[in-house]
């Protein structure tokens, strides 16, 4: 779903979050066309991210926003965070982001700047976002299968194992 302005929703502003395992980059980028805000970096838990949507949320007056961030390693914990505090959250696919030719560096603030510049023009590609008994069925499966590719190397070295030594 390419996240388009066709809902003709107004937000308030729209919230682009760079996502690492300890740590969230924010930029807001206000309704129109003014520069997004680098707003810095806060913890990566749930209270610290209440706290981050409390003061967003005084500070646009109780306006809608709209959050995104990159798919990742941190899967969609803080997806389902901000949906349960009311906010309205898109994960983006990080392969569909549009980046120009010569934007190669990369920082956490750079990131989220974009994110949030490219969520207000519509420019992004929302990925489906399963809920938590879909999440926890993919990730049962996956460790089965990665058990399963374990035990197949494991015998197959165990048959060259035997089969160097003559048997």
């Amino acid at each position: 779903t390419v996240l388009a302005v066709e809902d003709k929703i107004e937000y308030g502003a729209y919230v682009g979050l760079d996502v690492h395992k300890d740590t969230i980059a924010v930029a807001v980028a206000e309704s129109g066309r003014g520069e997004p805000l680098y707003e810095g970096e806060i913890a990566n838990n749930p209270y610290k991210v209440f706290k981050l949507v409390e003061r967003l949320y005084k500070r646009y007056g109780g306006q809608v926003l709209l959050w995104c961030y990159e798919a990742g390693p941190c899967g969609y914990v803080l997806y389902h965070q901000l949906m349960e505090l009311g906010e309205e959250c898109h994960v983006v696919a990080p392969s569909k982001t549009p980046r120009k030719p010569g934007d190669r560096i990369k920082t956490d603030r750079r990131d989220a700047l974009i994110l949030a510049r490219q969520l207000r023009s519509g420019d992004l590609t929302a990925v489906w976002v399963p809920d938590s008994d879909q999440e926890a069925m993919r990730d049962l499966t996956r460790t089965r299968d990665d058990f399963k590719a374990q035990e197949h190397k494991a015998r197959q070295q165990l048959n060259a194992f035997v089969l160097r030594h003559g048997y």
